[in-house]
């Protein structure tokens, strides 16, 4: 059985009282609610201190939002992977499609973010995915084989069973445009196919997150599509009640 897995991507919101309001929510919810996935909340790096305390000893996983290439050095700004594992985060965030526009982070760059994560004994949610011009130019499926070929296909099979992928479809966030559940489907499908080239069985068991303006309306349709299991929940997360309701998608 695959791992069902729901990330909650804060982004470069909520300030510390808000933050810990709500994890402080979501550590309260009843066990049963929080046992139906493996829940990750993803919160800014400020907030990882006093947010590791807060779920010590419950079911809910720490995750970060990215990470340096770099395992230490006179790098101002950046985080490394150690220091994340120091603070008992255990998935990290890479190749978002914000970080790769707005960051210019380059499949080969992400590569070696990749690989400090797993040296430290965390996970790797890798995203990829398309914008609505190459969406429209038909060749989508081509160029997101290509993000993960060029940043994952380097890795053992060993290392690679230790990577969650993340489906976001760009062209359906805040375009205005909506992109169905069975499109969603299709391309986990061909997501799964490719990693199979590569890594054969493994492909199976590879977690594969829809990314694309997944909330709680719409989670149940989506979770129950035979590639998407679960999702990486981005202004959703930030209100326990949203939070939870696409948990209950499960």
């Amino acid at each position: 059985m695959r791992k069902k897995i729901v990330a909650g991507n804060w982004k470069m919101n909520l300030d510390k009282t808000a933050g810990s309001h709500l994890i402080s929510q979501l550590v309260s919810q009843n066990s049963d609610i929080l046992a139906k996935c493996q829940v990750v909340i993803c919160p800014p790096f400020p907030h990882l201190g006093y947010a590791a305390s807060m779920v010590d000893n419950v079911a809910i996983a720490l995750g970060a939002q990215n990470c340096s290439n770099k395992a230490s050095g006179a790098y101002t700004g950046e985080v490394s992977a150690p220091i994340l594992k120091s603070f008992d985060v255990e998935y990290v965030i890479l190749g978002h499609s914000e970080r790769r526009e707005y960051f210019a982070e380059s499949n080969t760059f992400l590569a070696e973010k990749v690989k400090q994560v797993l040296e430290n004994h965390m996970t790797p949610i890798f995203c990829c995915g398309e914008t609505l011009e190459l969406r429209n130019q038909g060749n989508f499926v081509e160029f997101v084989c290509n993000q993960l070929t060029e940043s994952l296909f380097d890795l053992s099979n060993e290392d690679f069973a230790k990577i969650v992928i993340a489906y976001e479809p760009i062209w359906a966030i805040g375009t205005g445009v909506t992109a169905s559940t069975q499109q969603a489907q299709d391309m986990h499908f061909e997501i799964r196919k490719h990693l199979a080239t590569k890594y054969g069985e493994l492909a199976q068991k590879t977690s594969i997150l829809y990314g694309g303006s997944c909330k709680a309306s719409n989670a149940k349709e989506l979770f129950a599509c035979p590639d998407v299991d679960g999702g990486l929940i981005g202004g959703a997360s930030l209100t326990v009640a949203d939070f939870v309701g696409v948990i209950k998608g499960f």
